[in-house]
């Protein structure tokens, strides 16, 4: 049962991640740490957010903007190392509300970005969201909202971040899982091959999913629908990992 849970988690993610061009992570990171605990689950969104910007990637080449990219990615990539090695360190209940933590914090920054009306540098701003996406990425399993927080603060045009932000996930998200599996001392989690096979179908089918819904659902609502389960995920994920520390 914990797996069907997990297959619906990620493929709702993906229809989401199509539909709103972000939230993968937002809304399979929360679900996932509670079902089978924060170090696992986010190396799971790690690999599925990968496969999900992978397919997204074919659609949107030609607007990708490689100078942004490697502005932020390269600080990202850094940035994996400690995030990474943070989270293979503490593991249980603390980095659950690490996790949690992250989400919540994370979702009210980029919310209140949209009311910061002064445009700043690309440079340090990329230094700065591109560390910022890569430790979160490795932590939390999610990188989007400091892109998205860069994006606002430097006015980059939706349609061309829309499209670069895919290989950064796609990097980010390969990076943080082969980092992760190298610094734990059990490798991969003991799932059987199938099950991996399961989780990335039900990401393919998401995303086909994704595409269908798209033309009656408006991407207003659906990004709606995803900050409002990214906090009830966050805040649940705290509450249970404070219990976890109590109990």
């Amino acid at each position: 049962m914990v797996f069907v849970f997990i297959a619906l988690a990620v493929m709702f993610g993906a229809m989401a991640q199509r539909v709103s061009g972000m939230g993968f992570a937002l809304v399979v990171a929360p679900v996932l740490v509670l079902l089978i605990g924060p170090f696992e689950g986010v190396l799971l969104v790690n690999l599925c957010g990968a496969v999900s910007a992978s397919i997204v990637i074919s659609r949107v080449w030609r607007f990708i903007d490689w100078r942004q990219f490697s502005m932020l990615a390269v600080p990202a990539v850094i940035a994996i190392v400690p995030g990474a090695y943070l989270s293979v360190l503490i593991g249980g209940p603390v980095l659950q509300i690490v996790v949690g933590g992250i989400l919540v914090v994370a979702l009210t920054a980029s919310l209140l970005m949209n009311y910061f009306d002064r445009r700043v540098a690309q440079a340090p701003a990329a230094l700065i969201a591109g560390t910022a996406s890569g430790f979160m990425s490795a932590t939390a399993g999610v990188g989007g909202p400091g892109m998205s927080v860069y994006a606002v603060l430097t006015r980059w045009e939706q349609k061309s971040f829309a499209a670069t932000i895919q290989p950064i996930f796609v990097l980010i998200g390969v990076t943080s899982f082969i980092m992760k599996v190298v610094l734990n001392d059990t490798g991969l989690p003991d799932y059987d091959w199938w099950l991996w096979v399961l989780i990335i179908a039900c990401t393919v089918v998401g995303l086909a999913l994704g595409e269908f819904v798209s033309r009656w659902v408006s991407v207003r609502a659906a990004r709606i629908t995803v900050i409002v389960i990214s906090y009830l995920g966050g805040i649940l994920a705290i509450i249970d990992g404070v219990a976890g520390l109590l109990g």
